[in-house]
């Protein structure tokens, strides 16, 4: 007898390929798929998809919930959206090796505005023991990648310095032992210090490491390098061609202003790069606006020496002045206006939800940097911001062209998240798919499914098909929404189904059913 059996439905495999009538039966953890007559077959369950499209679970590939999911590993956002494994661990930012404890809760100090604090005390060290925390207590599948922050805060330390010989072997040693641990590659955030402080000639060598593991080097580029428009992808593209690694860009999204616009130039730099035999992919979100730590405006001189450093320089009367003439809004002609916060420990700050810091200076009656310095300095560097800074009438050239994936980048911290927290994967389908036809319902669930687990190297998720993994998504093609907006962010899509990880019920005719089914995956062996 099987343990379940889904009928009924029109099955969209993740490969791209059209839909077709067939049941997909679960053992255990593994699928097959029947066609034909099934009305003699038994399951301990029947579910009746008729009417629906069931499919592959959805594979986030840049997800900032490793923290935040322990808080609530129900996860809604993302399960109501039919998201069964996520990535975490990027843009630089991970939180393991540590050998240190006194680096690893610094560390974590410094992302607490981008990614939250553990609710339970951070004792692991290893890549091993950190995954460990996630195996059977979360909802959703985990998959590790290692920034390089956390190898250079183990090798070089926190400061803004060249790596020795001796401190690059000891890096490259910690990449090994973190993939030998399951980690997928590494991770980049080039605008994230002590990361940031990584030249091309240190990225490169420690690619060549990866590179002999089979791991991918996933990066959030250098964006104000050089022309701050195609140099920083040129970059990417270097460490690639000179290390051998495969390279996958994330959040590889249009700017709205400045003197480049538009996607011509980026596509052909990247395309070009695929022509010249480049393994290079990318991955973006399908909204215009996008949020992280808000210390991400102070800049790197500020963080050289860590946490201490940063809460140093802003109570300093001559690092202060200092910064009133170095910070500016990075988001054009809409300045400090468009620039909103979110995501407060303390009562007395609660006022600013929503606000942007032209709004909450206003009401502070301060000048605005001289006003994030002293909410950061309260909130012991613990806030969060969105902002506009997409150009939405390009977005869509990337979000159709055949080397992009879907991925989230989405912060579950505060009242205010952005919107692409509750409704990336839903707002393909029902926008790009359905409302306006600019990708067929195949294409863009192979962009949610196949395609990011080819870029993982996962071999047995991302399809359907005898012997994969069940994580699976039963979704109503017609209903399925996205409400979410910026104004009213937290509010969960509507249309999916049915949630299954690993063979087991996480969503049952949209309620959670409580089950925690979720894997830590390990490279080569999932």
């Amino acid at each position: 007898m099987l343990d379940m059996l889904i009928k009924g439905g029109m099955v969209v495999d993740g490969t791209g390929s059209p839909w077709f009538h067939a049941a997909v039966a679960i053992e255990s953890d593994t699928i097959r798929i029947l066609r034909g007559d099934v009305s003699g077959v038994k399951a301990k369950r029947v579910v009746d998809a008729a009417g629906r499209i069931v499919c592959p679970g959805f594979i986030d590939l840049h997800a900032h919930s490793a923290l935040m999911i322990l808080h609530d590993p129900k996860h809604l956002p993302k399960v109501h959206q039919g998201v069964t494994t996520e990535l975490i661990g990027i843009d630089g930012n991970s939180y393991a090796p540590f050998a240190k404890p006194t680096d690893l809760q610094d560390f974590i100090q410094l992302n607490s505005g981008l990614e939250g604090t553990p609710p339970i005390k951070a004792t692991w060290s290893s890549v091993s023991d950190y995954l460990a925390v996630y195996d059977a207590r979360v909802s959703v599948n985990i998959a590790y990648i290692v920034g390089n922050s956390p190898l250079r805060i183990g090798s070089v330390g926190w400061n803004n310095r060249k790596s020795t010989g001796r401190e690059m072997d000891r890096m490259k040693g910690l990449l090994r032992e973190s993939m030998e641990e399951g980690a997928f590659g590494m991770s980049t955030g080039l605008d994230y210090p002590p990361g940031s402080y990584a030249d091309t000639e240190e990225l490169v060598e420690l690619s060549k490491e990866g590179a002999k593991l089979g791991g991918f080097y996933h990066t959030h580029v250098r964006y104000p390098l050089g022309d701050g428009y195609l140099d920083p992808y040129r970059e990417a593209i270097e460490i690639g061609r000179r290390s051998g690694i495969p390279i996958h860009v994330t959040h590889l999204l249009p700017g709205g202003h400045g003197k480049y616009r538009g996607s011509k130039l980026v596509f052909e730099l990247v395309e070009g790069a695929r022509d010249d035999g480049m393994d290079i992919t990318f991955d973006c979100f399908p909204y215009s606006h996008g949020g992280t730590r808000l210390i991400y405006y102070l800049p790197p001189w500020t963080h050289d020496g860590g946490p201490r450093k940063i809460i140093e320089s802003l109570k300093s009367p001559e690092a202060r002045e200092r910064l009133r003439k170095e910070v500016k809004p990075s988001f054009g002609r809409g300045g400090w206006s468009i620039v909103y916060l979110t995501y407060f420990k303390k009562a007395h700050n609660q006022r600013f939800e929503g606000k942007s810091v032209a709004e909450a200076a206003e009401m502070t009656e301060k000048d605005p940097v001289d006003f994030i310095c002293d909410l950061l300095l309260d909130e012991d560097l613990q806030v969060s911001y969105q902002g506009e800074s997409i150009d939405p009438e390009v977005l869509p050239e990337y979000v159709v062209h055949p080397l992009q994936m879907v991925a989230s980048d989405a912060l579950l911290l505060g009242d205010f998240p952005p919107s692409m927290t509750y409704g990336t994967f839903p707002v393909i389908i029902a926008k790009y798919v359905r409302e306006e036809r600019k990708l067929t319902l195949p294409e863009a669930i192979r962009k949610m499914t196949s395609y990011p687990a080819q870029r993982l190297g996962l071999k047995y998720r991302g399809v359907l098909r005898d012997g994969m993994k069940a994580d699976i998504v039963v979704f109503d093609y017609e209903n399925i929404s996205a409400p979410t907006t910026r104004r009213d962010p937290k509010q969960l899509p509507t249309g999916v189904d049915y949630v299954i990880i690993n063979g087991q019920v996480v969503l049952d005719h949209g309620k959670h059913t409580g089950v925690m089914a979720g894997r830590a995956l390990k490279r080569g062996r999932d």
